[in-house]
């Protein structure tokens, strides 16, 4: 009987973790939380994505926000940047609608903005129109 007692009061054996951890001498650092999203950051992208609806295609006769052009708006401290598509390779509009895509952007922020064409083809349907 006294058998069984000594084996219950033995330490609880320690865990694979504290074995095989050495001890830091550095103090733990706690991450910095991000926050999940981000109001300012996004009023601002949706006040962007209005003065570019002021942008039209001149062929086509619908905004480059309705014809889904603008892919990804980055805000940066210093300037942001946009990246949209064209919708034809060698859209003959493509030097005027991204110089008032950047008119109108900077309009709203007041920062420079940087235009990026990106060499994905544009598709009717992502705008919604089937022909």
């Amino acid at each position: 009987m006294t058998d069984s007692v000594t084996r219950s009061a033995d330490p609880a054996p320690a865990t694979a973790s504290s074995e095989t951890t050495p001890p830091s001498s550095e103090p733990a650092r706690e991450a910095t939380p991000i926050p999940a999203f981000d109001a300012e950051r996004r009023a601002t992208e949706l006040a962007i994505l209005d003065a570019l609806r002021s942008v039209v295609d001149p062929e086509i006769g619908m905004n480059v926000v309705e014809l889904a052009l603008i892919k990804q708006i980055i805000l940066g401290e210093d300037g942001a940047e946009i990246k949209m598509i064209l919708t034809t390779p060698f859209c003959p509009y493509a030097g005027s609608l991204i110089a008032q895509v950047k008119e109108a952007a900077e309009s709203v922020i007041e920062r420079p903005v940087k235009i990026t064409l990106l060499a994905e083809r544009w598709d009717p349907r992502d705008a919604g129109l089937m022909w």
